[in-house]
């Protein structure tokens, strides 16, 4: 992993000693994002950098106290909003965590750590007739001619695989053809943690995949990408955020949406239309049920409205 502007005040030695070891186990053995790792080693750079400016570290990682851990996070509150807060001291409580399963610190300073509370938010979504004009936007722009054959199936490939599967860009991107099953309509993912789960993809989803792999794709073996650029190469993480903030501005919705939000809809759409929840946690790959349950609120929403429309008491 390069050398980044956040810890270029680093010295070399903690970075090899200390930092780069624990990255290291994020991604190879966790198996965490990009995004993670690169946040953890951010909340890191940090919390050195206060560490060297109170004059608390000098003693090394292992001396400090709950009280210095509550003063960093009273300064870390005027630097960051709540939400960095929290997951910069979820990756230091890890960074400590990892060192002392090594045998390298005794006790995790971090654990407990009295954080202020965050606000609820709830997930922003598409409606369904608005992810129906954003899935159309590849062949619109087939039809005027905006875009190539390659390029329009492609990218109705992308779209139709995050809303058909509710897949982390992360896990759409590293789809291999051997992850695909033609027969049963489904992939086998790798989420989070390494865990493994079969999505269902949907008819259209795979109507879509069968062609591309048919009339574009220019490898197809169990290991070969099944989204690829131009130049049949895997396409990036990024690549996809650009390609979904194309077609939410060919559709006129809100450009502050994500790929994620896809996701979001997903789930959304499946517990308003009576969903079990728990069915919806393990498609969506979440170890807790109550990450899942905060889509919950506009299945409420929808139930509310049937019941009044219905009910001879509403």
């Amino acid at each position: 992993m390069n050398r980044s502007k956040q810890d270029e005040a680093l010295p070399a030695e903690i970075i090899r000693d200390w930092l780069q070891p624990f990255l290291d186990h994020l991604r190879k053995e966790r198996r965490y994002s990009v995004y993670t790792a690169r946040n953890y080693r951010q909340a890191f750079a940090d919390f050195f950098a206060w560490l060297q400016g109170s004059r608390r570290g000098e003693g090394g990682f292992d001396v400090l106290t709950a009280r210095d851990v509550r003063d960093f996070v009273i300064e870390a509150q005027r630097r960051f909003d709540r939400r960095t807060l929290h997951n910069h001291v979820s990756g230091l409580r890890a960074f400590y965590r990892y060192w002392m399963q090594r045998g390298r610190l005794e006790r995790n300073p971090f654990s407990g750590a009295a954080l202020p509370k965050l606000e609820k938010k709830l997930p922003k979504f598409l409606t369904e007739s608005q992810m129906t004009a954003l899935l159309g936007g590849p062949q619109k722009l087939l039809e005027n001619e905006s875009l190539d054959a390659f390029g329009a199936w492609r990218d109705r490939l992308v779209l139709e695989l995050l809303y058909g599967g509710g897949l982390r860009v992360s896990e759409l991107v590293a789809l291999d053809y051997g992850a695909l099953d033609f027969a049963s309509g489904s992939a086998r993912v790798v989420g989070k943690g390494r865990k493994e789960r079969i999505c269902p993809l949907g008819r259209t989803a795979m109507a879509v995949a069968k062609k591309f792999r048919d009339e574009f794709a220019r490898n197809t073996g169990r290991h070969d990408p099944v989204l690829v650029s131009v130049r049949h190469e895997r396409i990036t993480i990024g690549a996809v955020q650009r390609l979904v903030k194309k077609y939410l501005a060919l559709a006129e919705l809100p450009m502050d949406l994500s790929p994620h939000k896809i996701r979001h809809s997903y789930a959304t759409h499946l517990l308003n239309s009576g969903a079990d929840l728990r069915a919806v946690q393990e498609l969506l790959g979440h170890a807790n049920l109550t990450t899942t349950q905060v889509y919950t609120h506009t299945s409420v929403a929808r139930l509310k409205e049937i019941y009044a429309k219905a009910h001879p008491r509403a």
